[in-house]
């Protein structure tokens, strides 16, 4: 594990609120890494073993510390990213209660099940080492939704976490060493890109999972595949919101800004596309203007601060630069889309209407708080202009027909779909979905199924 240094370092914690340097990390040596990964592989040989319930107790164990720790946890969170801190408390309660879900069904899910052959069942059993490579904008639920699974399966981790979140990712190894897992079952390994690459084609780790870019993720499921090994992409979004018929349409509008506003729009199942049925669309779009106006960036430790800054002023002069964009290519900007006095990473809301096929803005994910709104003029318009994008997350669907929203969600191309509510986020459910927002599926029983031995028995 790499020790705090001043020169030469990686992995910073620069708090993106005040510009303020609150620590750095030196970037993890061939030798740790080597240590890390041998490390793993010999803690395997305990905790693969391991009962069920051993490994059930640990996870019970881990989800009780979170919650203890949660103020502490979410403080780092918030001065390494910028977040919210109440969704940094919320965040790490989330972190438990995946923990607390799988201690208590994770027994069940690895039981044997009987094949439709005499004397024949099929095991789950652990694969090995896993690595996991780890994005910034949830720094503890990220790791939770892939260690807290993995472990139940007796799997041993190795986590790379984002540079931006060194400290947060140290504090989560602790709480799982702290509930009792052996050493080594479980490591943050501060590597560079280099060192990443090494471990994610070394032949001693057996998957690899990674949450961030498209372009990280075919970098990554490019040596995975060289090397054989399975691998879980969770990689962008750009969701869809299809509002078709309201007997509220306030209501569906101020959940529309409550959605995109969380984790100042850094997050990958937020909706970044509203699809409203022409009827509705010019009132549509006044009300949310209103609504994000409402949206003031400020310190994300003051509890009345209803948008924290994004999570670096590069980040926020990459979104407004999209903006700028956009607007250069015909789209008309109703309200924000520049930084604030506050600082430079923070932005105010931006709304965005006229983005046209063929320009940048359709395409890309606008990965911060900026809302396009398209107006559809029918039903076959509204999943079209949906179904139109690169990635293939989540979407939501708001209609007073429940045919109709049936109908709708039958036909969108998308992993996860939510009716007349936001997207849910809960251990419960499984998370994933298609065209390029990855492969692979986290949470729920489906968590449990990606990285397991799924071993064949005839008596």
């Amino acid at each position: 594990m790499s020790t705090p240094a001043m020169a030469g370092t990686a992995f910073r914690v620069l708090n993106p609120a005040t510009g303020e340097v609150f620590a750095e990390y030196a970037e993890a040596t061939a030798a740790e890494v080597e240590d890390a990964v041998d490390s793993a592989r010999r803690a395997f040989a305990e905790w693969g073993p391991a009962t069920a319930e051993r490994r059930a107790a640990v996870l019970r164990a881990a989800a009780g510390l979170l919650l203890e720790r949660k103020e502490k946890l979410a403080r780092l969170a918030t001065e390494e990213m910028g977040k919210l801190l109440g969704e940094a408390v919320a965040e790490v309660e989330l972190c438990a209660e995946i923990f607390a879900y799988y201690a208590e069904h994770g027994p069940g899910f690895l039981a044997d099940e009987t094949l439709d052959y005499a004397g024949a069942v099929l095991q789950r059993r652990p694969l090995g080492t896993i690595l996991g490579i780890m994005p910034w904008n949830y720094p503890y639920y990220q790791i939770a939704r892939f260690a807290a699974p993995n472990l139940m399966l007796g799997n041993t981790l190795l986590v790379k976490p984002a540079p931006a979140c060194p400290r947060s990712a140290l504090a989560f190894e602790e709480v799982l060493l702290d509930a009792g897992l052996p050493a080594g079952a479980y490591r943050t390994v501060l590597a560079g890109v280099e060192q990443t690459a090494v471990m994610v084609s070394d032949p001693r780790i057996q998957g690899v999972s990674l949450t961030g870019s498209e372009r990280a993720g075919a970098a990554v499921g490019a040596l995975a595949g060289a090397g054989l090994k399975k691998h879980v992409l969770e990689l962008g979004g750009s969701d869809a919101f299809v509002v078709l018929d309201s007997e509220d349409l306030d209501s569906v509008v101020g959940l529309a800004a409550a959605a995109r506003m969380e984790n100042a729009g850094q997050a990958c199942t937020s909706p970044k596309r509203f699809i409203v049925a022409a009827p509705l669309y010019e009132d549509f779009v006044a009300g949310l203007a209103a609504r994000l106006a409402a949206y003031v960036p400020g310190d994300p430790l003051d509890p009345a601060t209803r948008l924290a800054p994004m999570s670096s002023a590069a980040a926020a002069r990459t979104l407004l630069a999209q903006v700028e964009g956009a607007v250069g290519e015909g789209a008309t900007l109703h309200c924000g889309g520049f930084s604030t006095v506050a600082g430079e990473a923070h932005v105010a809301p931006a709304l965005l209407t006229g983005v046209r096929p063929g320009t940048s803005a359709y395409r890309e994910e606008l990965f911060g708080p900026v809302a396009v709104v398209y107006k559809a003029e029918d039903e076959d318009d509204a999943v079209r202009l949906a179904n139109d994008s690169p990635y293939g997350l989540g979407a939501s669907v708001f209609t007073a027909d429940a045919g109709r929203a049936d109908r709708i969600a039958e036909r969108l191309e998308v992993g996860m779909v939510s009716v007349n509510r936001l997207a849910p986020s809960s251990a419960a459910l499984p998370f994933g979905g298609v065209k390029n927002s990855g492969v692979g599926r986290e949470l729920g029983p489906l968590g449990m199924d990606e990285f397991v031995n799924r071993k064949l028995l005839v008596r």
